[in-house]
């Protein structure tokens, strides 16, 4: 793992060192629980069933080199008296990424920050909100000091409006799924969008004449897993460009991303991969085409 500049949150009068790590912000555990009575926070919120459930979950959404069998092991054992787990033993074990220990100056447990709130919300459900307000703040600050194209919270409060009104059916989208010349020329944001919808958003617009007319664009008419693969993608597409690397090379490479995650997330939650095509008419993922009216 490559570690990146150190930033750092405020949180209950502690300060909690964050590290961009292959493009990822990793969140001190240590921090978060320094000059807490007691000893080994960590061990202990590790040992609990609920926890080893989560990291399993996470690891399997995440990490391509997951080791599964392993997993089942420590599920099977978390809870018992006897069951003790640390991070050292969970990386070696598993393969997995979500945690690290980092020797050394500024070292500790550091975790990715989906897996720090859920530590944050062990400690105290106010130390987890604190937590994730400062980190919003942090990430705000970032936003605004280097004018990124992509905003992650308008990505991800996008999602969670999907909740409600999931979108367009899966045959209105002309699916080419193949490397085009003219990608060369295009945008990143339509970049992005023919790796991991197979279109671009003048594509959509010309198949899709109805709902472009009612103010829909093609990331609004996603589905919620859809979305939280574009997220991922963003993030990925950001870091292979600070590595040079071409526009071909980046497009198979996300392409290759955005279909695993999507199976994966569409095999864990399938109501998730529903679109949503009017108030009673709901398009299931690979639905043939003749199954549904066009706009």
């Amino acid at each position: 793992m490559f570690f990146r500049k150190k930033k750092q949150l405020t949180v209950q009068e502690k300060t909690i060192n964050v590290h961009d790590i292959d493009g990822e912000d990793y969140i001190c555990l240590t921090d978060m629980v320094r000059g807490e009575e007691g000893v080994d926070h960590i061990k202990n919120w590790m040992r609990n069933r609920n926890t080893v459930e989560f990291l399993g979950l996470w690891e399997s959404m995440n990490n391509q080199d997951f080791k599964g069998v392993e997993f089942d092991t420590f599920r099977k054992e978390a809870g018992l008296n006897s069951f003790t787990l640390t991070p050292k033993k969970w990386v070696e074990a598993t393969g997995a990424i979500g945690i690290i220990s980092k020797s050394g100056r500024n070292g500790g447990t550091y975790a990715h920050k989906d897996i720090a709130f859920e530590f944050g919300t062990w400690i105290s459900p106010a130390f987890k909100l604190y937590l994730i307000k400062d980190y919003q703040r942090l990430k705000e600050m970032e936003s605004n000091q280097h004018n990124l194209e992509w905003n992650v919270k308008r990505t991800l409060s996008k999602t969670n409006y999907q909740l409600h009104t999931d979108a367009i059916k899966h045959h209105l989208i002309p699916v080419s799924g193949k490397w085009r010349k003219e990608l060369e020329y295009a945008e990143e944001a339509d970049f992005l969008n023919a790796a991991v919808f197979g279109c671009t958003a003048k594509e959509w617009r010309t198949a899709n004449p109805g709902r472009y007319k009612a103010g829909e664009n093609l990331r609004d008419s996603a589905s919620i897993n859809e979305l939280n693969v574009v997220a991922n993608a963003e993030s990925k597409n950001a870091e292979m460009i600070r590595e040079g690397l071409d526009k071909k090379t980046r497009f198979l490479k996300l392409q290759e991303l955005a279909e695993w995650q999507l199976k994966t997330l569409n095999d864990m939650d399938f109501t998730k991969s529903i679109k949503k095509t009017s108030d009673d008419v709901y398009l299931v993922e690979g639905q043939k085409e003749k199954d549904t009216p066009h706009d």
